[in-house]
């Protein structure tokens, strides 16, 4: 932030009285407000050579643009801004630029004011509105051209006249110096030169068609001809087409008489064949009559069969149900037998039992007392029940506490993974952002073995391993403060690879510039460590200012880029500071003297002038941090993989303890096993004789039991007799019934079997009739179908008969009741009497027509009009040809009053310009060039120099020649231009920068010289220097620009008393 303020400044420059001898057109005055860097300011210019001088930045160009705008030129002219609201002065809303040209009998005021808010313009003449199309034709009335790089030459568009084509060029010298009709003329000839063309080319395709039109009605001549003899052989085909249907008509017509006595004789067979059929179809009838009464009979016979056959069904199903019972009463009685067997052998095996444990009883001893035993028994089990459960309290306090590390682990191992993740990040930053980089990166870790010092990987990578060859660069203690160290250092060193060894660096670029093609960085930190510089004051003393920490303390780095950053950066001597530090900004600049320093969100440099010794600061804004403000904290890590180590190995000696208690758990269940099972034999051999007499005294109750439930076979025998006597009794009935209704089926069958051969004889009847009756209904069908078949023949050739006739008379042109006429009946009878010969006849006679293809009645009206055609294209022709030879005239005589003119003109060019450059020991020409007389738009003018003696003459071009040679060439033709004083006046802005000395001294004198005589136009010069003891004129008019800090004040400018004082101090110096 610059802490010098540039003071406002109003100036008024030149002598305000009135020159007599302005060239009209020439500017008399110009004033201009709140435009680009001037608040106001009047500038009285001489009528001659007008030296505006400054430094640079003082507003000499800032006159130039008030020059081109206020003469209704765009600020494309200038080459500066593309909107004119640009050129009013920063802050303001509104700009003025007022011009006042010499102009008989009155001058002529020209006023533009500018509005920034909508970039409009309001223009004024003699204080009254008008518009900026009558500016523009007041402005070219006097002959003034803002776009025209021979009378304007503002300082942007220096070099375009170097970029100028020939033909450009010519065109910018024919306004600016020639006569007004040399340009005219030039125009003129172009555009007769153009319709000369247009009228030749024309011409030329006229001809060309004409000719192509007589050759066509030269072929249609022939073509009328051959129509001719064609029409002859169509209207032989139109008589033969008109025969033809009469004759088509004639062969139909005895085609229907033939096929209608077919049809007649057809319907006589058909009526004879329905005459026959009659009597067989009422046999058939009283068949069917005969055949349905034995139908019925049978049906009804049937019907019978089917009661007494259900009845039957009825008594064979009450005999199977008799069976059943009989099966029934059987299979009871074999089960009384074999529940009385399972009886007997139950009680012989109960009695079995009962005597087996009467002997075990007997032979077991008196129960002696067992207590004692089961009380230590009882004992040595609760002390293993004791040592279980400390056990299994032992095992669940050292699973927990495996549980509880494998949650810390899994937390470290998720912290782990982000700083992994993070890493991961930087590093694909890196390679989206400097692939190179990433790529020497992944080599270097690869060939760690070729180096013989350290090496550290770019500072923008948060690198988490620490190695004797590959160091973490940079870490941030908080990443808050990252953005003060990314804004700090350069992104170049930001990716730079760090060596302690130059001869490491070297080799490490060999490989990776040269040949593997990569672009890197690397640096090489100082031989002697400056990593623990000290700064020039304590940061205690720099506490009242808001300053907090220096650079340095708010990040770590290995030793060698620590050294580089306070080296190259200092670091060590950047303090932070925090908004506060922002607020006593000025203070601390004119109290520390610090060179460079951070607030919160912002930089400050501080300079001091070389010149003026005065002190400027420049402030700016803290970009986002992008690689380190997501910082790796190595110790972190540090302390994770170790904190992660314990509790693996504190994991593995639970695991051992865990495994221990296991197998003694096991070995104690197995123990407790075993006494529990002396305990059971124990209990068991005090309670087995009680369970004994219990076991014996309950089969005894079992026994008794059996023996009572005893089954009388015999009684069951006799009971199952009388039921199945009664049963078979019932069955002899049924099937003395059963056999009385087969006998009624068996009549009732015979029955119908004579009635069924009945019925079988009466339909072979029938089907012998309607075999018969179907044959004679096939031969009337037959019959009927060839009936309908010729009847619908001879329809469709009477309908044939009367379209042919029809046709017939249509082609004829005849009415339905008028008969053919004689002449052709006549004609007829000339030709071929059937249809295969007319065919023929027609067929040979369309061959020959065909013969003369694209023949029509249109050939002799298109040979008509084309000759019609032919006589006008010729009158149009001959028009257009004496409308060309009047254009050949006038341009050669436009030719004449534009060519010599402007040759003698260009030639007169020439001798000064090759006088100037010969004054400078150098070659220069001027000349008219011409690829092709006749292409008037080509016409162009060479300008060619040498400025060297050992060189040829070259065609002046933006390339070609140095930027100093160029502008000795454009100055020099311009002033050639001056001598013949067409323009008003000429403006050059800044040309002489990039002469050397001497051609810079040399230009400024032909410049007075030329610019300074009688009745030669205006002319603005503009340079931000001059040589020492140049040539000067009392006809030059110098204007001096100042501006700066110590500017004084318009009220206080005294160009008299300036003069008096330095005349003054004059003398006292030669005193």
């Amino acid at each position: 932030m610059a802490v010098v303020s540039q003071k406002k400044r109003k100036i008024r420059l030149g002598n305000a009285e009135a020159r007599p001898h302005f060239v009209e057109g020439s500017i008399v005055r110009i004033f201009i407000e709140n435009f680009l860097t001037y608040d106001s300011c009047e500038v009285y210019p001489g009528p001659n050579l007008n030296m505006i001088i400054g430094a640079n930045g003082t507003g000499k160009s800032s006159i130039v643009c008030a020059i081109c705008l206020g003469l209704g030129g765009k600020p494309s002219f200038i080459g500066r801004a593309d909107k004119v609201g640009l050129f009013v002065k920063q802050g303001c809303l509104k700009g003025l630029v007022e011009i006042e040209l010499c102009k008989t009998p009155d001058n002529i005021i020209i006023t533009r004011e500018i509005q920034v808010v909508n970039n409009t313009s309001a223009w004024f003449i003699n204080k009254k509105p008008t518009t900026l199309k009558t500016v523009e034709e007041q402005v070219a009335a006097l002959n003034i051209q803002m776009d025209n790089l021979c009378q304007f030459l503002p300082q942007d568009r220096v070099g375009e006249f170097a970029k100028l084509s020939k033909v450009e060029l010519l065109e910018a010298t024919e306004k600016s110096i020639g006569p007004p009709e040399m340009y005219r003329f030039h125009c003129e000839l172009k555009n007769f030169r153009e319709k000369e063309r247009e009228l030749e080319n024309l011409c030329r395709d006229k001809t060309n068609s004409l000719e192509k039109m007589r050759q066509r009605i030269e072929r249609y001549k022939q073509d009328v001809e051959r129509y001719h003899e064609r029409k002859h052989h169509l209207d032989l085909i139109e008589m033969l087409e008109r025969k033809r249907p009469w004759v088509e008509y004639e062969n139909v017509r005895q085609q229907h008489e033939k096929v209608k006595q077919s049809r007649d004789q057809a319907k006589e067979e058909v009526q004879n064949l329905k005459e026959m059929r009659s009597p067989l179809s009422k046999k058939i009838q009283e068949t069917e009559e005969n055949l349905k009464s034995l139908d019925i009979k049978i049906r009804d016979k049937a019907g019978e069969i089917k009661d007494i056959s259900q009845k039957c069904k009825q008594k064979q199903d009450a005999l199977e149900i008799k069976d059943k019972q009989i099966e029934e009463i059987n299979q009871a009685l074999r089960m009384k037998k074999d529940e009385e067997m399972d009886r007997q052998r139950k009680i012989h095996n109960t009695r079995k039992m009962i005597e087996d444990w009467k002997n075990e009883l007997n032979a077991m001893a008196v129960c002696e007392n067992l207590q004692p035993q089961i009380d230590a028994v009882n004992n040595k089990l609760k002390e293993l029940q004791e040592e279980k459960a400390n056990i299994d309290s032992d095992i669940s306090d050292l699973t927990a506490e495996k549980m509880n590390q494998e949650k810390e682990k899994k937390r470290i191992n998720d912290n782990l993974e982000q700083l992994n993740n993070v890493m991961n990040m930087k590093e694909e930053h890196l390679k989206g952002r400097f692939k190179d980089t990433h790529t020497a990166l992944v080599w270097l870790r690869k060939n760690k073995d070729k180096f013989k010092k350290k090496v550290c990987e770019p500072m923008m990578l948060e690198v988490r391993r620490l190695t004797c060859i590959s160091l973490q660069p940079i870490s941030m203690k908080d990443n808050r403060h990252a953005k003060y160290v990314e804004n700090h250092i350069s992104s170049s060193d930001m990716s730079a690879f760090v060596f302690e060894s130059q001869e490491d660096m070297e080799a490490f670029l060999v490989e990776m510039r040269d040949h593997r093609k990569l672009r890197v960085n690397a640096v090489c930190a100082p031989h002697e460590s400056c990593a623990e510089s000290l700064p020039s004051r304590p940061i205690e003393e720099l506490h009242k200012y808001g300053f907090f920490s220096y650079l340095r303390e708010l990040f770590d780095a290995p030793r060698p880029v620590m050294s580089y950053l306070c080296s190259q950066y200092h670091v060590h001597d950047v303090p932070v500071g925090t908004e506060k530090t922002r607020r006593l900004t000025e203070r601390i600049i004119q109290e520390t003297k610090l060179r460079q320093m951070y607030t919160a969100e912002e930089k400050y440099v501080v300079k001091v002038s070389a010149y003026t010794n005065l002190t400027l600061s420049t402030n700016t804004s803290l970009k986002v941090a992008q690689f380190l403000n997501s910082s790796v904290d190595t110790e972190e890590r540090r302390q994770l993989e170790k904190q992660q180590q314990d509790i693996i190995n504190a994991s593995q000696a639970l695991d051992v303890r865990l495994t221990a208690l296991s197998e003694r758990k096991k070995h104690l269940e197995c123990r407790d096993n075993q006494l529990r099972q002396q305990k059971k034999e124990l209990l068991e051999r005090g309670s087995r004789r009680r369970q004994l007499e219990s076991k014996i005294a309950v089969k005894y109750d079992s026994l008794r039991q059996l023996e009572q439930d005893a089954i009388n076979l015999e009684k069951e025998f006799q009971q199952a007799n009388v039921k199945i006597k009664e049963i078979n009794i019932q069955k002899v009935r049924l099937v003395t019934e059963l056999m009385h209704l087969i006998k009624n089926c068996i009549s009732l069958n015979i029955l119908k079997v004579d009635l069924a051969l009945q019925s079988a004889t009466v339909a072979a009847e029938k089907n012998r009739l309607e075999l018969e009756y179907k044959a004679a209904s096939v031969q009337l069908k037959a019959a009927e179908q060839r009936f309908n078949e010729l009847d619908d023949r001879k329809r469709i050739l009477t309908k044939n008969c009367k379209e042919l006739l029809k046709k017939a008379e249509y082609i004829c042109k005849l009415t339905p009741d008028q008969h053919l006429p004689k002449e052709f009946q006549t004609a007829f009878q000339a030709l071929p009497s059937t249809l295969e010969e007319i065919d023929a006849f027609l067929n040979e006679e369309k061959t020959r027509a065909s013969c003369f293809t694209g023949l029509n009645a249109s050939v002799v009206e298109e040979y008509n009009r084309e000759t019609q055609e032919a006589q006008q294209l010729t009158e149009y022709l001959e028009e257009k040809k004496n409308e060309l030879d009047n254009y050949k005239r006038n341009i050669s005589q436009v030719k004449e009053k534009w060519l010599n003119p402007l040759k003698k003109l260009i030639e007169q060019i020439n001798v000064k310009f090759s006088s100037f450059f010969s004054s400078m020991q150098c070659v220069g020409e001027v000349d008219l060039h011409v690829e092709n007389e006749e292409e008037y738009d080509k016409y162009g003018i060479r300008i060619r120099v040498k400025f060297h003696r050992s060189t040829e003459l070259h065609e002046l071009t933006a390339y070609h020649q140095s930027g100093g040679e160029r502008s000795v060439s454009t100055m020099l033709y311009l002033m050639a231009l001056q001598e013949f004083n067409k323009c008003p006046f000429r403006v050059v802005d800044e040309i002489n920068q990039g002469m050397d000395p001497m051609n810079e001294r040399r230009v400024f004198e032909m410049v007075v010289k030329t610019a300074c005589k009688e009745s030669t136009s205006q002319y603005f010069f503009i340079t931000p220097k001059l040589l020492q003891n140049l040539t000067y004129n009392d006809k030059m008019t110098v204007l001096f620009v100042y501006n700066g800090p110590f500017m004084l004040e318009a009220s206080q400018w005294d160009l008299k008393a300036f003069c008096r004082r330095r005349r003054r101090l004059g003398r006292m110096d030669e005193q």
